[in-house]
C-alpha cells in the first residue's frame, strides 16, 4: 500500500481534532469525566432532596462535602477547627403561647392551630372590632374600616382568584383593622411567612360560622354583622442555619502565603416545592463536583499563594452564604485575596462556547483565559463584568479581582427536569482542566490589579442559539423575555421574594431591590416562583406590564419594560 503524506491543512484538522482527547487523556488525577459524575450523583441523590439552604438535605450535601476535603487532606477553613461555617437563612415562624380568637355568643371556643392560625407574616398584636363579612374580596358592598374582615379565601385552582398576598392588600387598602380568610383547610404558619402590615390568619369554614352563629353557607355573603370579636396573634420565631463548607491548601511562598486565591461554587439547590424534587444537576452540582475535584488534584501541590475552596450555601436565596463570607472571611481578609474564580453551571457544554466572566475585572485576565483554553482546546466567550446574580458579584463588589464560568443556561434550569443523566461529563472534564491552570497560574503569578467595571449584565447566560429538540422545548425561547432577579426560593414566602437584581436589568430600571415581593404581574397572580418564570416565557423583550409588589409590609405598584435575555 502506498502511503501518502498528510496536507499541511489536513495535519492541522486532525491536531485540532485530536486535542481535546490528548488533554483528557493527560487530565491529572480526579479531573476526569467518571470523577466528576460520581460527585454529580451523590449530590442529587434522593436523600439530598434538592440541596435546600437550611434543610436537612441541604445539611446531608455539606456534609459529604466536608468530608470529600477532608479526605483529599485539605486544611479546615471554617469555625472552630471544622470545615463548616453557619450562617442564619431564615427565621421560621410559629405558633406562640399567646394566641386568640374570642366573640361573645359564639357557638364554642376556637382553637389556634385547630379552628383558626394566624398567618407568619402577620403584625403581632391584638385587635378588637365588628365583624364583617366581605364575600370575595366585594369591599366596594360592604365598609369594612376598622372591623375584622372574613373573606372567602381564593384557590390556587381559579387562576383568576386573587392570592393570599392581594387578599391581604386589598384588606388593608380597605382599612381593615384585621382579615381572616376563610378555606376548608388552614395553612402552615410557617408557609404564609410574606409579610403584609396588616393583622392576618386563616380560619376554617366550621369555625367561621360557629364564631358568627350563622349558617357555612351563609358566609359568602358580603356583610355587616352585630358580632365583636377580639384577635391576638402571638407568634414565636426560630433561625434556620446552613453553612459554607471551607476547605484550604496552605501557600509555601513566605511573601505570599498569606494571600489567597478562592474557588467557589455554591452547592445549594431550591430544594422540594410542592412534593416535587429539583435536584439541581447543573445547577450547581457540576459547579460543586468541579471545585471538589480541583481540591482533590491540588490538595498536594505546595501553590506559593494559599487555595480556598468555598462551598456556598444560600445562593439560590439571594447569595446569602457568599456574602456571609465577604462580610466574615474566615481564612483571610478580603484585602488579601489575591482572586476568586466561581463555577456555576458548568455541566452542558455540549460543543457550545464557554462563558467566562469577569475577564476585566483583573489585570491579565484576558490573556490567562484565553491561553488556558487554547492549550485544553476549548472555545471561550468572554465576558468584561464582575456582577450578575452568583456569588463572584459579592467578592466583585468589595473589591476582588472575579472570574465566572459558565456554560450556559438551557431549558431544564430550576425545573425538576434538570438531572444528572443530562451532563456533558466530558465538557466538564475539559472545563476542570481550563480551570485547574487558571487556577494554579493566579497562584503562582503577579497578583492581579482590580479594576471595577462599569456596571453591565454578566450573569448565568443563554448559550448559543440551538434548535430545541422535542423532549427540551426551549420555553420561552432562550433568547427570550427578561427581568433580571435571582429568586428567594425559601420555604414559607408565597409571592416571589427577590433574593438580588441583576445590574441593568429591566427590575432594576423599575426599581426593584431585594427583599421585595411580587404579588401580581400583568393579569398574572404570583403565588410561587414558577408562575412568574411562566408569565416571562410567554413574553417577548420589549412588552410592558403593570407590576403590584411588597416592600417592607407596603404594598407599591410600578410598571416593568421587559429586556432581552443576554
Amino acid at each position: 500500500m502506498t502511503r501518502r503524506r498528510p496536507r499541511p491543512a489536513l495535519a492541522a484538522l486532525l491536531l485540532a481534532l485530536l486535542l481535546p482527547l490528548v488533554t483528557a487523556a493527560a487530565a491529572p488525577s480526579g479531573l476526569g469525566a467518571e470523577d466528576l459524575l460520581a460527585h454529580i450523583r451523590a449530590l442529587t441523590a434522593p436523600e439530598m432532596e434538592g440541596r435546600g439552604s437550611g434543610t436537612p438535605g441541604g445539611d446531608r450535601a455539606a456534609r459529604y462535602i466536608a468530608d470529600v476535603l477532608a479526605r483529599a487532606g485539605l486544611r479546615p477553613g471554617g469555625e472552630g477547627g471544622t470545615f463548616l461555617q453557619e450562617f442564619p437563612v431564615a427565621t421560621i415562624p410559629s405558633l406562640g403561647p399567646g394566641n386568640r380568637l374570642e366573640a361573645a355568643g359564639a357557638a364554642r371556643p376556637l382553637e389556634a392551630g385547630r379552628d383558626w392560625t394566624p398567618h407568619g407574616g402577620s403584625l403581632a398584636g391584638e385587635v378588637t372590632g365588628l365583624v364583617v363579612l366581605v364575600g370575595r374580596d366585594e369591599y366596594g358592598r360592604v365598609d369594612a374600616r376598622d372591623r375584622i374582615a372574613l373573606a372567602l379565601a381564593g384557590t390556587p385552582e381559579r387562576p383568576e382568584a386573587p392570592s393570599r398576598l392581594e387578599q391581604l392588600i386589598a384588606a388593608r387598602r380597605a382599612g381593615a383593622r384585621a382579615v381572616l380568610l376563610i378555606g376548608d383547610e388552614l395553612p402552615a404558619v410557617a408557609a404564609t411567612a410574606s409579610p403584609v402590615a396588616i393583622v392576618s390568619g386563616s380560619i376554617t369554614r366550621a369555625a367561621a360560622a360557629a364564631l358568627l352563629g350563622r349558617s357555612p353557607d351563609a358566609l359568602g355573603t358580603p356583610a355587616l354583622t352585630s358580632v365583636s370579636a377580639r384577635l391576638r396573634v402571638d407568634l414565636a420565631r426560630s433561625e434556620r442555619r446552613a453553612a459554607n463548607v471551607m476547605g484550604v491548601v496552605p501557600g509555601v511562598d513566605p511573601a505570599r502565603a498569606d494571600e489567597a486565591v478562592v474557588i467557589g461554587a455554591h452547592y445549594d439547590h431550591l430544594g422540594v416545592e410542592a412534593g416535587t424534587v429539583y435536584p439541581g444537576a447543573d445547577d450547581n452540582a457540576s459547579g460543586t463536583a468541579t471545585v471538589l475535584a480541583l481540591a482533590q488534584s491540588l490538595a498536594a501541590s505546595r501553590p506559593p499563594r494559599t487555595l480556598v475552596f468555598a462551598l456556598f450555601s444560600g445562593e439560590e436565596i439571594g447569595l446569602v452564604g457568599s456574602d456571609y463570607q465577604v462580610r466574615h472571611p474566615s481564612v483571610v481578609p478580603v484585602d488579601r485575596m489575591a482572586a476568586m474564580v466561581n463555577f456555576d453551571m458548568v455541566g452542558r457544554l455540549e460543543g457550545r462556547h464557554l462563558v467566562v466572566g469577569g475577564v476585566d475585572t483583573g489585570s491579565g485576565f484576558r490573556a490567562l483565559v484565553e491561553g488556558a483554553a487554547r492549550e485544553v482546546g476549548i472555545d471561550v466567550s468572554l465576558r468584561p463584568s464582575g456582577t450578575g446574580p452568583s456569588d463572584h458579584a459579592r467578592f466583585n463588589g468589595a473589591g476582588v479581582p472575579v472570574l465566572f464560568v459558565h456554560s450556559g443556561t438551557h431549558a431544564d434550569y430550576h425545573r425538576p427536569t434538570d438531572t444528572a443523566d443530562r451532563i456533558d461529563a466530558s465538557g466538564m472534564a475539559r472545563i476542570a482542566a481550563l480551570g485547574r491552570l487558571v487556577v494554579t497560574r493566579l497562584a503562582e503569578g503577579p497578583r492581579p490589579v482590580f479594576a471595577q467595571v462599569p456596571r453591565g449584565r454578566t450573569q448565568k447566560a443563554a448559550p448559543e442559539p440551538t434548535a430545541p429538540s422535542p423532549e427540551h422545548p426551549a420555553v420561552g425561547a432562550m433568547g427570550g423575555a427578561f427581568l433580571g432577579i435571582a429568586a428567594d426560593t425559601r420555604a414559607g414566602w408565597d409571592g416571589v421574594r427577590l433574593g438580588a437584581v441583576v445590574s441593568g436589568s429591566a427590575a432594576e430600571r423599575a426599581g426593584l431591590r431585594a427583599g421585595d415581593v411580587l404579588v401580581r404581574l400583568g393579569e398574572t397572580a404570583l403565588r410561587s416562583f414558577p408562575d412568574l418564570r411562566a408569565l416571562v416565557d410567554r413574553h417577548r423583550p420589549g412588552d410592558t406590564l403593570p407590576l403590584l409588589y411588597l416592600r417592607d409590609g407596603l404594598d407599591r405598584s410600578t410598571t416593568v419594560t421587559l429586556g432581552s435575555r443576554p
